[in-house]
């Protein structure tokens, strides 16, 4: 499990949207309101953005956010128009590392997981690694169960042209078939740089919290956030519906669909 939020906007220093709020990442770090399974999300963080030429980056740490000398430097330097951040508390078996540690960024886009697949290595991993092709599992760099759904959303992103919320549909079906009757909390943040998919979903489980705003005083007018927990005490934040894809496009109002 961890927390994660995403910012699409006028562009705003690192610092404003990952360190600078009431209830900011970096709290929800060491003081979390919503977090099930777990206390802290003291295994690391990460957050990522897109370069001019569209390329996905990212910056992690396998440290606590807390305690990296870097980030108060970097959240006054780095600046632009999306960001997707997350601290992470390791689900038991995935070590702590670099590789496992999120945002994961390729093919252009930024990937964030708050959730597991149960029983993944046993049951789903055998099933996932026979539907995947030999190239979208050679760029699978770590071990979590995190990664591998990313590969398969890329996969299907590729093969299939599919629109991005509808390759989220397709991998939570998949996992459903893998799972049987196994649970799993599938919220995931995806960023291409243009827009923001953010989704609140779960199989045999109630699903984790996640919240979006576009109405925050702390940010520029028109900015769209969406987090696993309100990054500040204002009363717009609303909910996003269980089973639900949130899309957030810097030109249009953020959209609501059932998966």
């Amino acid at each position: 499990m961890c927390r994660h939020a995403a910012y699409l906007g006028a562009p705003i220093p690192l610092g404003q949207f990952l360190l600078a709020p009431a209830h900011s990442l970096e709290v929800q770090s060491w003081a979390p309101r919503e977090l099930r399974y777990a206390r802290l999300n003291a295994d690391g963080f990460g957050f990522g953005w897109h370069g001019a030429d569209g390329t996905a980056r990212r910056y992690v740490n396998p440290m606590p956010i807390w305690s990296d000398v870097n980030l108060p430097a970097l959240g006054d330097t780095l600046t632009s128009p999306v960001w997707l951040a997350a601290v992470r508390s390791a689900t038991s078996g995935f070590a702590s590392g670099p590789s496992n540690t999120q945002p994961f960024a390729r093919d252009g886009l930024l990937f964030s997981h708050n959730g597991f697949l149960e029983d993944f290595v046993s049951r789903v991993r055998p099933d996932l690694q026979a539907w995947l092709t030999p190239d979208t599992e050679a760029s699978i760099g770590g071990t979590t169960d995190s990664e591998y759904l990313f590969a398969v959303i890329r996969q299907l992103l590729a093969e299939d042209d599919l629109p991005v919320e509808a390759a989220l549909g397709e991998a939570f079906n998949l996992v459903a078939e893998w799972l049987d009757e196994g649970v799993a909390l599938l919220n995931v943040l995806v960023s291409d740089g243009e827009r923001i998919y953010a989704t609140r979903h779960a199989i045999n489980h109630e699903c984790p919290s996640l919240y979006y705003t576009t109405d925050d005083d702390s940010f520029p007018e028109g900015a769209q956030l969406v987090a696993s927990e309100r990054l500040t005490e204002s009363d717009l934040w609303q909910a996003v519906p269980e089973h639900h894809v949130l899309i957030l496009d810097p030109h249009a109002p953020p959209e609501l669909l059932a998966l």
